[in-house]
């Protein structure tokens, strides 16, 4: 009996002694740093609306009130890779979210605060853990296929959300369950925000969202990134949700030329032009207007319309986004005809300095009739730019990376000055066209174009 009893001791020391072992082995060894002492807001600021901050009990406490705006407790760090945890606690009536790699310019919506969101939704809908874009895109990544993730919410309880923002890929868990996997290299670092949503007047005021336990990594994160289940949603070339909804439709298809034809041909050009992991390029043939693969256009012909580009420029290039063109006006050397949303290296092509009105040839600018914006937030040359041009009922404005720089009435008096002193003044009702094709221009340099998306506005429900 007492050997019996001996050796079960022994059994049970040696169970002890390997579950502790086992503990000791499985420890968390990432170095994940705090981003809330537990007592301050040392190291955050408000930004957006007034609702109220809070510390109690070691958390972080928002509390909504009315007549105001989204409210966004904010790092007073950037972040661009990093892994982030927290727990939080919503009020089954309130709509919130953590915000990643934004950012507030005084150039974009007079500092709005706009960038991915990490989406917090007790509702019905129960898309938390989803990914949408503030005051930008709208939703990248809902959780309409999740429902493993859906279910993983506790209402009224605290969830914890394990947030990966590696490269270009973002992934998220809510309680353990992962929920999104995104693709989109639309923004690489920004801050963190704690938001609380604005409310309605009908909505009762004092409702309070709580997090703590905010830790971040930003050291050697991939050796700690885990592996999602998920199918990634890549957003390159693919028209989001809202897009969809909003009629939008892809001018480019990110594979194929379809759509597509030379400026001056029956078919998209042999050379010249090459498509590559979703990217179109004009490759470089010495700076020469048109002169390998030559400009191309779209075979459709648009009227009222809105148009989206991203572009990237390498080091003193030359390129531009034509409109209202008809192909058949010039058929001799050089470029076709258009209005030009000009594409270019203000510092180091000699263009940027030329032009018949001051600074017309300068990036985004109307090419040789307006200049644009001198404050444009342009991103540095190797980065991507997004452009954006509307035309309706002949007002016209160009934008970039979300800010207007420029406008004008196209078909008025004051345009057509412009035009009788300029390059243009040749061409009869230059630019004045009901409908035209839209061209992508070869000026010999290289320039890679992706994510080209158009809405006809004649056929947009307002």
């Amino acid at each position: 009996m007492k050997n019996h009893l001996l050796t079960s001791k022994l059994l049970i020391v040696s169970a002890l002694a390997l579950a502790i072992s086992c503990t000791e082995n499985t420890k968390d060894d990432t170095p994940w740093v705090d981003l809330f002492d537990g007592k301050t807001l040392n190291g955050w600021h408000k930004l957006g609306g007034d609702a109220n901050y809070s510390i109690k009990d070691g958390t972080i406490v928002g509390t909504t009130i009315h007549d105001t705006p989204n409210t966004f407790l904010t790092t007073d760090n950037m972040y661009g890779d990093f892994i982030l945890e927290l727990d939080y606690k919503v009020d089954s009536t309130m709509n919130s979210g953590i915000q990643i790699r934004s950012n507030s310019l005084p150039s974009y919506r007079d500092g709005r605060v706009h960038g991915y969101q990490i989406e917090i939704d007790p509702s019905e809908r129960a898309w938390s853990g989803g990914i949408y874009d503030e005051s930008r895109r709208g939703w990248l990544n809902p959780m309409t296929n999740n429902p493993n993730a859906q279910k993983a919410f506790k209402q009224n309880e605290w969830n914890h959300y394990r947030i990966e923002a590696i490269g270009d890929t973002i992934k998220t868990w809510v309680n353990d369950v992962p929920a999104a996997y995104l693709i989109d290299d639309k923004t690489a670092s920004g801050f963190i925000c704690l938001q609380v949503h604005s409310i309605h007047d009908d909505q009762k005021a004092g409702t309070d969202i709580v997090w703590k336990n905010v830790k971040i990594v930003t050291d050697s994160v991939s050796k700690y990134s885990r592996t999602s289940p998920l199918t990634p949603i890549i957003t390159k070339n693919q028209l989001s949700i809202d897009e969809k909804k909003d009629g939008w439709e892809l001018l480019w298809d990110g594979k194929t030329t379809s759509g597509w034809k030379g400026a001056k041909l029956e078919e998209f050009p042999e050379k010249g032009w090459v498509i590559e992991d979703g990217v179109l390029s004009v490759l470089s043939s010495g700076g020469a207007e048109s002169s390998a693969g030559g400009d191309i256009v779209t075979k459709e012909l648009y009227g009222d319309f809105e148009l989206k580009v991203d572009f990237k420029l390498t080091p003193g290039a030359n390129s531009g986004i034509k409109y209202y063109v008809d192909t058949n006006i010039n058929k001799g050397e050089g470029s076709s005809i258009g209005l030009e949303y000009q594409i270019l290296d203000d510092n180091l092509h000699p263009d940027a300095k030329l032009g018949n009105h001051e600074g017309s040839r300068t990036v985004c600018s109307l090419y040789d009739l307006i200049q644009a914006d001198v404050n444009k937030p342009i991103n540095a040359i190797g980065k991507w730019n997004t452009a954006y041009i509307i035309s309706k009922d002949n007002h016209v404005e160009h934008w970039l990376n979300g800010t207007k720089v420029l406008e004008y009435e196209r078909k008025s008096d004051a345009y057509k000055k412009l035009v009788s002193e300029s390059k243009y003044a040749k061409w009869p009702n230059f630019g004045e066209l009901d409908n035209g094709q839209i061209l992508l221009q070869d000026h010999g340099d290289l320039v890679s174009f992706k994510n080209v998306k158009i809405r006809s506005i004649s056929n947009t429900k307002e």
